[in-house]
């Protein structure tokens, strides 16, 4: 099966449909459940960027790139798609018993320089680099980056086949079952960079519904020298989890730094 990033044609901007504004904006997918039974189980997500996590302030999430990933490994769907004015929506059939991810993913090339006085920018794949722009460019600053948002969701028995890592740009990699969350309880997650394990990365989960609370209630951590990092759940509820870093280890010979990022909304329940 083609990679995330093969499928979205290195995208940069897919994720967002646009360069973020502000660094307060969160990019986020959040489904109406991630635990499900029953005969014929169905998920509704939405999908946006704002600044209160899960409420629509800002604009859409473009859904360019969206992936469904059925247990078995085969291409599921994202139906009944729609953005309107503050979100995306789209509606998953769990047909097949076991764990679904759902994901977009995106990387590709940043470049500013300048041409008769003028500042310049583009975005594209690493192909398009060489002919869109100029060899010559004045004071060329470029960044590679990849992005990675996802979330998993299960009807029925958990399995883990989807949980593997496709081996590029930032990913995380359950320890802990991502649909077998309890508050009280303590969960464990590796994060990876191109499939090893990222050490000392720093990583934020922030419980959903901030916009009616004043503390953002953000619980800060670090992975240890094995990309772990574990989390302890307060309360039941949604959360948002989030990782990003910046090094020089580019695949670009034009980049000077990479960034890469991942998000995703995990569901936790009560005991």
């Amino acid at each position: 099966m083609k990679s995330l990033l093969a499928r979205t044609g290195i995208a940069i901007a897919l994720i967002a449909g646009m360069a973020l504004p502000a660094a307060a904006h969160r990019t986020w997918m959040l489904p109406s459940a991630t635990v499900l039974s029953g005969q014929d189980p169905w998920i509704t997500v939405d999908a946006a960027v704002s600044n209160d996590l899960f409420y629509f302030e800002h604009v859409p999430l473009r859904l360019d790139g969206l992936q469904v990933l059925a247990p078995d490994g085969s291409e599921g769907k994202a139906e009944n798609q729609a953005t309107g004015k503050y979100r995306s929506t789209f509606d998953v059939h769990l047909d097949k018993p076991g764990t679904y991810k759902v994901a977009m993913a995106s990387g590709g090339l940043m470049a500013f320089w300048e041409e008769g006085g003028q500042r310049k920018r583009w975005r594209g794949t690493a192909e398009a680099f060489a002919k869109e722009v100029p060899a010559n460019a004045e004071k060329l600053q470029v960044t590679e980056n990849f992005r990675r948002m996802e979330f998993f969701a299960t009807a029925g028995k958990p399995t883990d086949a989807v949980l593997k890592p496709t081996g590029k740009g930032l990913e995380m990699v359950p320890v802990t079952h991502p649909n077998d969350l309890f508050a009280g309880e303590n969960a464990t997650f590796q994060f990876v960079l191109d499939g090893k394990p990222a050490p000392d990365l720093e990583v934020s989960v922030i419980p959903g519904g901030i916009r009616y609370r004043n503390d953002l209630g953000e619980m800060k951590l670090k992975t240890d020298k094995d990309g772990k990092v574990t989390v302890k759940w307060p309360t039941p509820g949604m959360y948002w989890m989030e990782a990003e870093l910046e090094d020089n280890k580019t695949s670009v010979k034009q980049a000077a730094k990479r960034r890469a990022s991942y998000n995703t909304t995990l569901e936790v329940l009560a005991q």
